[in-house]
């Protein structure tokens, strides 16, 4: 009965200075270390980031659709004006007269030569006037101005262009451009989801662990009371001289083995408190605790045996999404790859102006005209995009067959990780039996080894059992956590 008093006052007295130290430190519950963990996780923010610029280059292959405006300008000085005549043509129009009054004079030969008795007369006549008036001056004068007018002044030139063009048939390329950006972007989402559920179950994870760890610390530090009292107890009897020494010894040894243990778990807590802190995005030297609540039981979760519906859970796998948005980007791909083999048709407009002003016999003046077309590129001849088609077909048969072997592992993963379940459950189920006995026969021990009925040896005996057992329940219940997160992950949920 002392002995019982003992353990209960010290069991007490630890749990108090716990509970004081508990109580100056932040307690977190796995959704406030969920809510943490979406706020300063890198990777998600990096996903974020990827679905923001899909959505940008969406909107980038819907604007290749629209019509495009674009404004050039240029100037051009040269050295030397564009000339419409050659030296030969100039030098021929500034002797104009010459070649007026030879071509005049072979005329009026013809006309006046062949007449009887006066007409070499009359023509040599009217060609002595044509030579001796001023027409040849004024012939020449006018050949002047002509090659005047013709010269230009082009070795400035300012040109611009505001052009407009309208893509009419690119071969369905574009809408296939469209249509795989639109893809891309939901693509980014998916994956930004998987990210997103990735995380969380390292999250689950990690704060499993501590809450395993710290039952485990507390478990130490009950068995290592147990010990301090039957240690404290068989010193007693040994200078009672109802117990040897050797009994004492083996009672040291367990001792320090459970000194021992609990150092680890202490450590391993502080380990464990670090990887939930870094997942968190809090400085690894935070203090803080996790609540110590399980939500399982030893009775099977109806989960557990209900019938799979695995169109459902291929419906709902991010990983199948995932796979059967790449089959609608690769059937994109392959009408790109087509397209290549069509013909290409765009209507295109505008204004054009120019100095000197190309419309009006190259003045120095600002001149403009409006114009519209049209522009059809027919391909010929262009062997290598069969093979890339060829190859976007290929591709997409690939991603169907990564879509089948897909299927398959999800089923296997499901049925694999409710079996685990179940026999989390099962186990949870025996450990709990077995802690029951344990807690038993510790009992009756305890009372046998206070009445002078059992030695120290039975004692440590029934405390290592119940210590044992203690600690298979422990890891079931941390089993059913763990099993039900991964099970809903495996059902796409």
């Amino acid at each position: 009965m002392k002995a019982n008093k003992i353990v209960i006052f010290t069991l007490l007295s630890l749990v108090g200075s716990q509970w004081a130290t508990v109580e100056s430190q932040e307690v977190l519950s796995l959704d406030t270390c969920r809510a943490r963990a979406l706020r300063a996780n890198a990777g998600l923010k990096r996903a974020e980031l990827k679905k923001k610029e899909t959505a940008a280059l969406e909107k980038v292959a819907l604007w290749q659709m629209l019509p495009k405006v674009s404004a050039n300008g240029t100037y051009n000085w040269m050295e030397k004006s564009t000339n419409l005549l050659s030296d030969e043509q100039k030098e021929r129009l500034n002797n104009l007269s010459g070649v007026v009054q030879e071509d005049l004079s072979a005329t009026i030969m013809q006309e006046f030569g062949g007449l009887p008795i006066i007409g070499d007369a009359i023509a040599n006549g009217l060609i002595n006037i044509i030579s001796g008036s001023t027409l040849s001056t004024n012939i020449d004068n006018v050949g002047h101005r002509i090659t005047e007018a013709l010269e230009t002044d082009t070795r400035n030139v300012v040109a611009g262009t505001v052009t407009v063009t309208q893509p009419v048939f690119m071969g369905g390329k574009l809408l296939a451009l469209h249509k795989m950006a639109s893809l891309t972007n939901e693509l980014s989402g998916v994956q930004y989801d998987k990210e997103k559920e990735e995380m969380l179950i390292a999250v689950d994870e990690a704060y499993w662990q501590v809450v395993s760890v710290k039952h485990k610390k507390e478990l130490a530090e009950q068995y290592k009371a147990l010990l301090d009292t039957l240690t404290h107890d068989v010193e007693e009897m040994v200078a009672a001289e109802v117990a040897t020494r050797g009994d004492l010894m083996k009672v040291r040894v367990k001792l320090n083995e459970a000194q021992m243990s609990l150092t680890k778990a202490t450590n391993g807590l502080a380990l464990a408190k670090m990887l939930l802190a870094q997942r968190c995005g809090m400085p690894l030297d935070s203090e803080f605790d996790v609540e110590s609540g399980f939500s399982s039981s030893s009775s099977l979760s109806s989960t557990t045996s209900m019938p799979i519906d695995m169109d459902a859970v291929w419906s709902n796998r991010k990983e199948m999404r995932m796979l059967r948005i790449s089959d609608s980007i690769a059937r994109s791909g392959v009408t790109i790859a087509r397209s290549t083999l069509l013909p290409n048709i765009a209507v295109t407009g505008g204004y054009l102006m120019s100095n000197p002003n190309l419309f009006n016999g190259f003045n120095n003046e600002f001149g403009g005209t409006f114009f519209a077309g049209v522009v059809v590129n027919v391909p010929i001849l262009h062997g290598g995009s069969f093979y890339s088609l060829k190859a976007a077909k290929a591709k997409r048969e690939e991603v169907k067959w990564q879509m089948e072997e897909a299927k398959e592992l999800i089923e296997l993963q499901v049925n694999k990780v409710r079996y685990e379940l179940e026999l989390a459950y099962r186990k949870m189920a025996q450990a709990e039996s077995d802690l029951e006995n344990a807690e038993e026969n510790l009992k009756l021990a305890d009372e046998s080894f206070a009445a002078g009925m059992a030695s120290s040896s039975d004692l440590m005996a029934a405390q290592t059992a119940w210590l044992k057992a203690k600690g298979e329940v422990l890891d079931a219940e941390i089993e059913i956590e763990m099993g039900k997160v991964y099970l809903k992950q495996a059902m796409g949920e």
